[in-house]
């Protein structure tokens, strides 16, 4: 019975896959976030944030990094077909890597896929709850979902890590996700 148990966990997704773990970076975003809140301008505010994408884009080893720029270069290519085949091979490689269903995410919205982003964007954010373009990509599905009020929500926590975000204009008064009237 033991030996069973065994080979069940060594036949897991994480041993099966050979994807190393992912370092812990959320001292390094916590520092980038504090960044932000102090940049003092929109460039200031872009540098910081490109910082970020920097932390997230970092795969756990060369293959899962491989997996990932190839993937990259496909979606900015227009081959959503092959950034899926891709995004789809870096979560089986690494289902423990948050950015591999924030990406495979982002092609699912791409192509209208509203429900299938958002379980892929639930996915990168229970693994990764500090990713924050996971969290604006969230609010633009559940925007488009027609879930506004949640929308809202997920946007302004967004925000709040990273306020220089281009999605934040749709906080804006009379925006889509801006208030819903004037307070009294």
């Amino acid at each position: 019975m033991r030996i069973l148990g065994i080979l069940a966990l060594l036949s897991g997704p994480a041993f099966a896959s050979g994807c190393p773990a992912l370092p812990d970076y959320s001292p390094q975003l916590q520092d980038l976030f504090e960044q932000a809140d102090r940049a003092p301008d929109f460039r200031a505010g872009r540098v910081v944030s490109d910082a970020m994408w920097k932390v997230w884009l970092r795969a756990p080893d060369e293959v899962a990094q491989g997996i990932l720029d190839t993937g990259l270069r496909r979606r900015d290519a227009y081959d959503f077909l092959g950034a899926m085949a891709e995004f789809d091979r870096l979560v089986g490689y690494c289902p423990d890597y948050a950015e591999g269903y924030n990406q495979r995410a982002y092609i699912h919205f791409l192509n209208a896929d509203y429900e299938l982003a958002l379980n892929d964007l639930d996915a990168a954010l229970n693994l990764q709850p500090l990713q924050v373009a996971a969290q604006a990509g969230r609010a633009l599905t559940l925007m488009h979902l027609g879930r506004i009020r949640e929308a809202r929500e997920q946007l302004l926590i967004a925000v709040e890590n990273n306020p220089w975000l281009s999605e934040a204009g749709l906080l804006s008064k009379d925006a889509p996700l801006g208030p819903l009237g004037d307070d009294i």
